[in-house]
């Protein structure tokens, strides 16, 4: 079922309206102004094009501040869709009593979309819409003729599209095993865990020659993580450089000595010593 849009009417302009003369339509201080707003319409303004279509469905590339042309014909609905999962706020036209302008949706779930559907009640109109959602807003120029209205038309999103494809690799990173690469005949388990025990006190740590692993419980992921210190041969910390994969702390170096330090007033410290045959290293060693 598609619906009316109201046509809003202040109070202010409803008295404008009924005094003749009392508002006069405010006009550009130069002609080039108009020719300026008039040009940079034109240019800003995509028309269907052979190549575009999808069946028959014209599809745009979605670019922010573009107008997009659609040709509408009287008794027929065209259908303008959104982005699946995206979420319509509001919908705006020049000319709403000439133009039957609903919405309806279609799926269910993160694949349900919006559509947006426009028909007029005679040829030779032309208005604009504006379509404002949850993630962008699109600007449409309508126009109707006798016959042959665009059955549909959509967009692709090449700005999502390029979002997604530099999140990929860190999403596979991300999502690779901790072991991945690594031998076991390669691993030292030669670490010793002291100190404090809370909730966060890492279970053991490893080196594969190349890099070390500090292995926590799972209980990390809902409690805050505590950063990882090297301590050199005085006895001075300081931070060092690491990955967080699940609930590893991945250190692209070995080390003798690191602490682990949560807190202000009461820190809780728990510190991690490289040992030679069962026994701590010596720092410097």
């Amino acid at each position: 079922m598609t619906r009316l849009l109201p046509v809003p009417v202040s109070l202010a302009t409803s008295v404008a309206l009924a005094m003749p003369g009392a508002y006069a339509r405010p006009t550009p201080k130069s002609p080039h102004e108009a020719k300026a707003v008039a040009a940079a319409n034109r240019a800003a303004t995509i028309g269907p094009a052979a190549q575009g279509f999808v069946n028959a469905a014209q599809v745009y590339a979605f670019a922010g501040g573009m107008i997009y042309h659609v040709i509408t014909a009287p008794e027929q609905v065209t259908d303008i869709s959104l982005q699946p999962g995206e979420t319509l706020i509001a919908v705006a036209s020049g000319d709403t009593v000439r133009w039957v302008i609903g919405d309806t949706t279609s799926g269910s779930g993160a694949e349900k979309r919006t559509h947006v559907l426009v028909k007029p009640f005679s040829a030779g109109l032309a208005t604009n819409l504006v379509i404002t959602t949850d993630r962008r807003s699109y600007h449409l120029s309508l126009t109707s003729v006798a016959r042959t209205a665009m059955m549909a038309l959509s967009w692709t999103y090449p700005q999502d599209d390029l979002l997604a494809l530099k999140r990929a690799p860190a999403a596979v990173e991300a999502a690779a095993p901790i072991a991945a690469g690594i031998e076991v005949e390669q691993l030292h388990f030669n670490y010793a865990v002291s100190g404090d025990k809370p909730s966060w006190r890492p279970l053991r740590a490893f080196d594969d020659g190349r890099q070390t692993f500090v292995e926590f419980p799972a209980s990390l992921a809902v409690g805050e993580a505590p950063p990882l210190f090297l301590v050199d041969a005085k006895g001075d910390a300081q931070l060092v450089n690491y990955r967080v994969r699940g609930r590893f702390y991945v250190v692209d170096r070995l080390f003798d000595v690191a602490e682990l330090r949560l807190g202000t007033r009461k820190q809780q410290v728990v510190r991690i010593t490289r040992t030679a045959d069962g026994e701590p290293k010596r720092r410097g060693a």
